[in-house]
């Protein structure tokens, strides 16, 4: 099944860049593009990443250390 009809990205296209580490939309985004274009299929692939489909984030939501990649990186204030 299509998740992002843009680019022709599928449900099991997700699945397994998020098994590969990407846990984040805009992970899912920077591997294969989803999301980029019209944003229609951004809520539908948060839900599959909500669902298991990130083993890195089932360990952070039980606890678990983050990577680095999975904390946003400090703005420092302006003057």
């Amino acid at each position: 099944m299509f998740v992002c009809s843009c680019f022709g990205v599928t449900e099991e296209q997700v699945k397994s860049h998020a098994e590969a580490g990407a846990c984040t939309p805009r992970q899912i985004a920077s591997a294969c593009k989803a999301g980029t274009d019209c944003g229609g299929c951004v809520r539908r692939i948060q839900a599959l990443l909500g669902r298991g489909a990130c083993p890195r984030r089932q360990v952070i939501d039980q606890g678990g250390q983050p990577l680095v990649a999975d904390v946003a990186p400090e703005v420092p204030e302006a003057a």
